[in-house]
């Protein structure tokens, strides 16, 4: 990740649940077994560069694990 979230994530969705996800079995591979979704949210981040963007981010998280593999998609400002 190379980003830090500054504030909140804010409308948060989820995109897909268990057997939905395309990645459900590397997922539990590497963190282990958990109701995991795939969620996406908005927030302010703060590239590497110093600059402050807008973005939509989405991740994956189970209960009891949390959020893993955060990744920027698109930039809303």
């Amino acid at each position: 990740m190379n980003f830090d979230i500054l504030g909140e994530i804010t409308e948060i969705e989820t995109i897909a649940k268990g057997p939905g996800i395309r990645e459900i079995s590397r997922l539990r591979k590497f963190y282990g077994h958990g109701n995991w979704k795939k969620m996406k949210g908005l927030a302010h981040i703060q590239l590497s560069s110093g600059r402050i963007r807008f973005t939509e981010l989405h991740w994956y998280e189970a209960h009891g694990i949390g959020k893993k593999e955060i990744k920027r998609k698109k930039y809303w400002d």
